[in-house]
């Protein structure tokens, strides 16, 4: 067979696209063009096999091999050679079918007559549907002309199908972004929303994948391209390198844009016959597929640079800007690849959930998600090809579960859910006003976690006491620039003012790791979370951290001022930030500046090694809070970030509960404030068993402390405390059991 020249690829583009304008249903429009196809590529068979479900493809057509083997012939995902081209989105080129690896003999269909395979991937922008296949007697390997002319008409397949060119009856052809999708992700933050769906970066269309004129294609690419790359030039010198990391993502962006083999190869894809539309996606959808096989963080994210690029060229070519001229729905749920914190402050509390493809339970979105009280999914992967804005949505936060597009019977099911919890609310807020005391008479303090100034009108509503930590390093991360000091102690006294004389703990920035600030250069490294992060970082470059402690100094004027450092792992640590504090102290003075009218330093113990510190250190610190997070991350090392071990190993294991025990005990030794902070002081079990033990204050997110009061005021802690040490005493692992049976039988 002679290799097809461009013009002849043109013209079956051109026959396919005359083909599928043609009326008639789903079917019908498949069989034709399969028959179309055969005959273009002079080719005995001609198959199209799609998805049905995420692991199953069906023979949804065929030309040439046995009529009634449509819609029966099915094959699991890297099952036979049709298998192997759908699980590795890479084209399958043999002469000898029967005889390769992994072929899959299906009588029903007769094709073992048939020798040369050649099986290409039908995809769109990373998203599977299916795999297009020619076959021939004929023992011989299909040309580069050949395979390319069936990968770009398994590209416009893609596209029609996207578009509902193929509906019809059976799952295979079911119409897409109209079935039910349950998303299984990672809790970002906790709660639960029902909503409609607001994309961040709404779906690119392109309705003509097919160009007629590939001179006036090739000049509207050109001009496109020229658009793009002013832009980047526009946006590189804004940031005038003030901004090195965004600086460096740009000159990536320049480098592509800039790029003759990207360019060469688009412009080759609209000799072949498609639009500049298709020939961008087809470069776009390729570079996708090879970042799913890249390990190198590197070049991952340099493949992301490539996508993104793709994108803005596409919305200058189609006109689809971000801003589609849509209104926001009622209750919207953003879903996106993933976002900034200053884009996501943008949206505010307009959000009633967040939904990402990407992220991390310590990644700023997840932080302003929590400071916003806004439930948040992370890791649900493919959301954002499969939903469109004002799909119906249901986010799952505790359970980090998404559901799109419910049916009835879920839908009614988790609006139950949010009732009870709206109902529980509003038992709990009778309790607002009352203490947190336990039969037995011991009262526990209840602080909230903050971050935001919006998150303050929540410490009267939820009854917290106070703010037993407040996240200093979100007004650093919003910023395209370090704050200035007075910004910072202007932001700092109305945290204060705000909290009308109740204590606010203010931590230290806390960055590195998933939390890199954006003038920040970032520093790779192969496990941030135990790498150079926190108080590391403000020990090692110490301008950032002096100018805040002034700041906060300032922003006291007279008032108590509680300051905690984070991530300290040794006694040395905490007493030169200590002393850069009481160094600032002095200097304030000797400036006539008003300085607080108390001043207490204290700790986060987060790591296993600080509980081990000198006897000095637990004298010397005025408070210590335990950071439950981390500290449980690498009592276990298992990473939190790790979905496969981070749910592994819970709070009330035996050998932690005895650790937290020496660490009370070495604070009761020396007098010394002792907090738990974080995710499990939230948790009305763990929350209870924490205060058994001897904690007398937790700090939480406000939704909490309700739940929280609710069950320490209904038990008597001694009661408790002696259930945890027979439990322990026995010799079980986990004491959960244990604690939930006297709980079954307590008047809750």
């Amino acid at each position: 067979m002679p290799d097809r020249t461009e013009s002849e690829s043109r013209k079956l583009l051109r026959r396919l696209r005359d083909t599928l304008a043609e009326p008639g249903a789903g079917q019908e429009r498949l069989d034709r063009i399969t028959h179309l196809i055969a005959d273009s590529m002079r080719s005995e068979v001609c198959s199209i096999y799609l998805f049905r479900d995420d692991e199953t493809l069906e023979l949804c057509a065929t030309e040439g091999l046995k009529p009634e083997s449509v819609h029966k012939t099915r094959m699991r995902l890297g099952e036979g050679l049709v298998g192997r081209v759908a699980k590795s989105s890479v084209p399958v080129n043999t002469a000898n079918a029967p005889a390769e690896k992994g072929f899959r003999y299906m009588p029903e269909t007769g094709e073992e007559i048939y020798s040369s395979f050649l099986g290409v991937p039908i995809q769109r922008l990373g998203e599977k549907l299916g795999v297009l296949v020619v076959q021939s007697k004929q023992a011989r390997l299909f040309s580069d002309d050949e395979i390319y002319a069936l990968e770009v008409v398994a590209m416009v397949l893609a596209e029609m199908t996207e578009l509902g060119a193929f509906v019809g009856e059976g799952e295979a052809l079911s119409a897409l972004h109209q079935q039910p999708v349950l998303y299984k992700g990672a809790t970002g933050q906790e709660g639960a929303a029902e909503g409609k769906v607001w994309l961040h970066e709404p779906r690119v269309v392109i309705t003509n994948p097919v160009g007629d004129d590939p001179k006036k294609e090739r000049a509207r690419l050109k001009e496109a391209v020229e658009q793009l790359r002013f832009s980047v030039d526009a946006m590189l010198t804004m940031t005038d390198g003030q901004d090195k990391e965004q600086s460096q993502v740009l000159e990536a962006y320049r480098m592509f844009a800039n790029s003759r083999g990207w360019m060469r190869r688009m412009e080759e894809d609209i000799a072949r016959g498609l639009s500049a539309e298709a020939a961008v996606e087809k470069e776009q959808s390729a570079a996708r597929a090879r970042l799913e096989s890249v390990p190198d963080p590197y070049l991952r994210d340099r493949l992301h640079d490539l996508d993104d690029l793709s994108n803005r060229l596409l919305r200058i070519l189609t006109g689809q800007g971000a801003d589609t001229g849509a209104e926001m729905p009622e209750n919207p749920i953003l879903v996106a690849r993933n976002i900034g914190p200053a884009e996501l402050l943008d949206y505010g509390r307009k959000l009633s959930g967040i939904v990402l493809e990407e992220g991390s339970v310590g990644s700023h979105a997840a932080v302003v998600a929590r400071a916003l009280a806004i439930p948040l999914v992370i890791h649900a992967e493919r959301i954002t090809t499969e939903a469109l804005n004002g799909d119906a949505i249901l986010v799952d936060g505790d359970q980090g579960v998404v559901h799109l597009r419910p049916e009835d019977t879920v839908a009614a099911a988790f609006r139950d859910k949010i009732a009870m919890q709206a109902e529980a609310q509003s038992r709990y807020a009778s309790l607002r006003d009352l203490p947190a005391t336990a039969k037995c008479g011991t009262t526990i303090a209840l602080h909230m976690n903050a971050g935001l100034m919006a998150d303050l009108p929540s410490l009267a509503g939820s009854g917290a006491e106070g703010v037993g930590l407040f996240r200093t390093e979100l007004q650093f991360l919003i910023r395209a620039h370090v704050p200035k000091r007075g910004e910072l102690a202007d932001i700092y006294s109305g945290v204060l003012d705000a909290a009308k004389g109740k204590r606010v703990v203010f931590r230290t920035l806390d960055i590195g790791s998933d939390k890199v600030l954006p003038y920040m250069k970032r520093v790779e490294e192969p496990n941030p979370a135990m790498g150079w992060r926190a108080i590391r970082v403000a020990l090692d470059k110490p301008g950032v951290m002096r100018m805040q402690l002034q700041a906060l100094l300032r922003a006291a004027k007279g008032r108590p001022l509680s300051v905690m450092f984070p991530f300290i792992a040794e006694f040395d640590e905490f007493r030169t930030a200590r002393q850069m504090l009481l160094d600032e102290v002095k200097r304030e003075r000797q400036f006539g500046h008003q300085l607080p009218g108390a001043l207490e330093i204290g700790a986060m113990l987060e790591t296993p090694s600080l509980a081990f510190a000198p006897k000095e250190f637990f004298e010397l610190a005025d408070f210590i809070s335990i950071g439950g997070n981390d500290l449980k991350q690498f009592f276990f090392a298992a990473d939190r970030e790790n979905e496969q071990v981070r749910r592994r190993y819970d709070m009330l294991n035996a050998s932690f509960l005895s650790f937290i025990r020496q660490i009370v005990a070495r604070c009761e030794e020396a007098r010394t404030e002792l907090s738990f902070c974080g995710e499990d002081a939230g948790r009305p079990i763990e929350a209870l068993c924490l205060a058994a033990l001897g904690l007398r204050t937790l700090s939480m997110r406000p939704a909490s402390i309700g739940p929280v009061k609710h069950l320490i005021r209904r038990v008597d802690l001694t009661e408790l405390r002696e259930v945890i040490d027979r439990e322990c005493a026995s010799g079980v692992t986990n004491i959960r059991a244990g604690v939930m049976n006297w709980l079954s039988t307590q008047d809750i």
